[in-house]
C-alpha cells in the first residue's frame, strides 16, 4: 500500500515520522559555507565532545549513515574470519539486514529462541561448549538489541548481567541501540547507565528513529577497538562526505535530552494505545508494551479492515499479531483517532 497525504497518521514505524524543528533547524545553521569533507569539520568535532560528555571521557563516537551499517561497523571489529554472534533469534541483525552479517562480515549468527526478544545469562552460556572446537564458528560476541524487536527492554541489571557473563569467557558486548533512547526513556535512566557503566563494550545510537533525518552512530567504548572502526566505516561505505549534517543532529539529540524529550512522548503515546485496547473485545496484548512499540492480536478481518485506513504491519499474519509504531510526532488525537477506528471495525 502506497501511503500518502491521503492517509492518517502512519503507525507502521517511527521511520515513517519527519524530523524534529530542533534538529531541522540544527541542520539548517550548519548549511553556511564550506566545510571540511568526511568529518574534519568543527560540527564533527562538536559531536565527538558530546559522545564524551555523555558516555564518559574514553567514549569515541563515529557518525554513520544508517542502523544496518552501524551493526556491521560496530560488530565488525571484534569478529574474526571463523567467529560467531550470540543473539536472540528474533536480532534484527538475523532477521531485517538481508543477511548482511553473514555476507559482509563473513561470520555465523548463533540465535538462540527467546520469548520476550531478550537474552539471559544462560543463554550465552548454552553456546559456549563448542569453544576450542575446530570444527565450530567460534562464538565470539553477543549482541543485543535495545529495545528488542519485540518492545521490550533490558534493565541496567540485566545488562550487567550479560556483559560479566561474555567477559568472563572472552567474549564482548553489542549493543544494536536504533532505539536505544526509548529504552532509556522507558526504564527512567541516563543512557550511561544502560552502556557505560553497564559493561557494553560497542554500541549503536539511534537517531533516526527518534527524530532525524538519516543519523546514526557507532559509539567505541572499549579503547582497544576503537582503532579499527575509521578504516572499518570507510570500507562499509558508511563514511559520509558532508558528515557535518548528520554529527549536528547527533549533538542536537543529545543536547538538553531532546533524546530523552521525543523518546518519552513516542512511548506515552504507545501506552495511551495499548490502554485503549482493554474495552475491544477480540483484541489483545502480544508483549508488554515497554517503548514506542504494542504488539497486538486481533481477528484477521479487522486487522485487514483497518488496514484500508492505516498503515501498520503484520508481525506475525498466522497469529493475526500486528505492530504498531508510534513516534516523536505522534498526537493524542492520531491515537485516539486510530482506537475509534479499530472499535468500529471491531464491532462491524
Amino acid at each position: 500500500m502506497l501511503f500518502d497525504s491521503m492517509y492518517p497518521k502512519s503507525f507502521a514505524s517511527d521511520n515513517h515520522a519527519g524530523v524534529h524543528p530542533t534538529i531541522l533547524a540544527a541542520m539548517t545553521a550548519a548549511n553556511h559555507g564550506d566545510a571540511p569533507a568526511y568529518g574534519d569539520d568543527t560540527w564533527t568535532a562538536t559531536f565527538e565532545d558530546k559522545i564524551r560528555e555523555v558516555f564518559g571521557p574514553t567514549a569515541q563516537g563515529f557518525p554513520v549513515l544508517n542502523g544496518a551499517g552501524a551493526n556491521m561497523v560496530g560488530l565488525a571489529p571484534m569478529l574474526g574470519r571463523y567467529d560467531g554472534i550470540i543473539c536472540a533469534e528474533t536480532a534484527h541483525i538475523a532477521t531485517h539486514e538481508t543477511g548482511a552479517t553473514e555476507r559482509l562480515l563473513g561470520v555465523k549468527l548463533l540465535t538462540v529462541p527467546t520469548e520476550d526478544g531478550k537474552l539471559r545469562p544462560a543463554d550465552i552460556k548454552s553456546r559456549l561448549n563448542v569453544l576450542g572446537l575446530h570444527h565450530e564458528p567460534q562464538p565470539t560476541v553477543v549482541s543485543i538489541s535495545q529495545v528488542t524487536e519485540l518492545g521490550t527492554c533490558y534493565s541496567p541489571e540485566e545488562i550487567v548481567a550479560l556483559a560479566e557473563t561474555a567477559h568472563e569467557s572472552g567474549l564482548r558486548l553489542h549493543v544494536d541501540g536504533a532505539r536505544l533512547a526509548n529504552a532509556a526513556a522507558y526504564l527512567g535512566c541516563d543512557l550511561r547507565s544502560i552502556t557505560t557503566d553497564a559493561g557494553v563494550d560497542i554500541f549503536s545510537f539511534g537517531g533516526t528513529k527518534n527524530g532525524a533525518l538519516a543519523a546514526e552512530a557507532v559509539v567505541v567504548l572499549n579503547p582497544s577497538l576503537a582503532t579499527a572502526i575509521p578504516f572499518l566505516r570507510r570500507q562499509s561505505l558508511q563514511l559520509a562526505s558532508k558528515m557535518r549534517f548528520i554529527s549536528t543532529q547527533l549533538t542536537a539529540l543529545l543536547t538538553d535530552d531532546l533524546w530523552r524529550e521525543n523518546a518519552t512522548h513516542a512511548n506515552h503515546m504507545a501506552i495511551r494505545l495499548a490502554d485503549g485496547l482493554k474495552d475491544i473485545s477480540g483484541v489483545s496484548l502480544a508483549h508488554p508494551v515497554q517503548s514506542n512499540a504494542v504488539f497486538a492480536t486481533l481477528p484477521h478481518e479487522v486487522a485487514k479492515s483497518l488496514l484500508q485506513r492505516y498503515l501498520f504491519h503484520f508481525w506475525d499474519e498466522p497469529a493475526g499479531t500486528v505492530r504498531w509504531m508510534t513516534a516523536f510526532d505522534t498526537t493524542e488525537d492520531h491515537v485516539d483517532d486510530f482506537l475509534d477506528s479499530l472499535r468500529k471495525a471491531s464491532t462491524s
